[in-house]
């Protein structure tokens, strides 16, 4: 078996055009009123789709704004990453460099102890009642939809400088609005629909569009607004972008928004087995074969991310409690032999081993590849 030891696959995509793999060229970076800050742009990223990021890194305006607003990690991790993913679209990232959103603050999205942020400002008002059940009413009668506003920030370079040059925004919105009626009292749900959301989401996104114009800085640059639909707090897969527009330079009103057919799966759920039966199949028969060798093996966990009904990654983790180092190379050789076997290579996947104490060892081959890229730790 090939072994190449890698950097971690995990964090490299989430550090990716931070690592400095050439070199660096010093920068000057300059605002609306010329101001100049020295940076450091590292000369390569790690691939043609991650964008270059400039070092120091400067932490968003609203940072950690987003812990307190959007429930479940797997959706804030997917706005960050997804939103960026889109902005390839419209910010190529051969000619734009990456900066978390320097605008929007906290104080814009969730405001002060003086003033309401966008977020109270857009959602519905929730009268008092003195009844407990027309309590409940109110809330279902009108949910909070809007979540969350997140920015991203597109540098161009220009000889030894960079200047913002354009604007991303992503406007999180709930799929079930989860509410109390009295501090430490039962929770109670409010489904909303996919259209309910999106009508919310695209009359809040003209409001938001205009606070952006308002802002200076982000009066005259392109702004790519996407809507994303999040998932129930206890989902272990991730929301999904579903639409987005893009608003050209100085405009101040959106025009044609553009669905996004995208979709995150657990893929040994009844709903995979229903929608995309052959790649449940493959899961099952991954995860039957690693069973007959291993019996404190109990299940695999399996997402897929499909764009335009088509699958395009693999996740799976397998929990696993081993005995000695030597039942860690044994069942990753297993793996990687069944993982070649099973599934076919015209997808990402990454495979991630781990036990209660640590991840124990990575297997991650690329679309297009033979051959997967293995990492045990020792």
């Amino acid at each position: 078996m090939k072994r190449q030891l890698i950097l971690l696959l995990l964090i490299l995509l989430t550090m990716a055009a931070c690592l400095n793999l050439g070199g660096q060229d010093d920068i000057l970076q300059t605002d609306e009123d010329d101001n100049i800050e020295v940076s450091i742009l590292p000369s390569d990223s790690l691939s043609d789709s991650q964008y270059k990021m400039l070092l120091p890194f400067k932490p968003s305006a609203a940072r950690g704004t987003i812990t307190n607003q959007v429930n479940n990690r797997v959706d804030m991790d997917e706005l960050e990453d997804g939103l960026r993913r889109l902005s390839t679209d419209v910010f190529d990232p051969e000619k734009y460099v990456y900066e978390d959103g320097q605008y929007f603050t906290t104080k814009h999205i969730i405001g002060d102890k003086n003033e309401e942020g966008l977020i109270d400002k857009l959602n519905p008002k929730i009268k008092e009642k003195e009844d407990d059940d027309e309590q409940v009413k109110e809330h279902k009668e009108n949910p909070r939809v809007f979540s969350h506003i997140l920015e991203q920030n597109y540098l161009e370079r220009k000889d030894d400088t960079v200047k913002l040059a354009g604007v991303s925004i992503a406007i999180s919105l709930k799929s079930v609005y989860r509410f109390q009626i009295e501090t430490g009292g039962d929770y109670y749900y409010k489904d909303i629909s996919e259209k309910e959301m999106l009508e919310a989401g695209k009359e809040i996104a003209e409001v938001i569009l205009e606070e952006a114009r308002s802002i200076e800085g982000l009066g005259d640059v392109p702004i790519m607004i996407a809507l994303f639909r999040e998932e129930k707090q206890s989902s272990p897969v991730s929301g999904n972008f579903v639409a987005k527009t893009f608003v050209d330079r100085g405009e101040r009103t959106i025009g044609k928004w553009e669905p996004i057919d995208e979709e995150y799966l657990l893929l040994t759920s009844s709903k995979a087995k229903n929608k995309h039966a052959d790649d449940y199949q493959k899961v099952k028969a991954f995860s039957d074969k690693v069973a007959e060798y291993f019996p404190n093996f109990n299940a695999v966990v399996a997402e897929g991310f499909y764009v335009d009904d088509e699958l395009r990654r693999v996740k799976l983790e397998i929990p696993i409690e081993f005995y000695g180092r030597s039942e860690v190379v044994g069942f990753t050789q297993h793996v990687y032999g069944l993982l070649n076997e099973i599934f076919s290579n015209y997808y990402d996947i990454e495979l991630t081993v781990t036990s209660s104490e640590r991840v124990e060892s990575i297997i991650y081959r690329p679309a297009g590849e033979e051959e997967a890229n293995v990492y045990i730790f020792h």
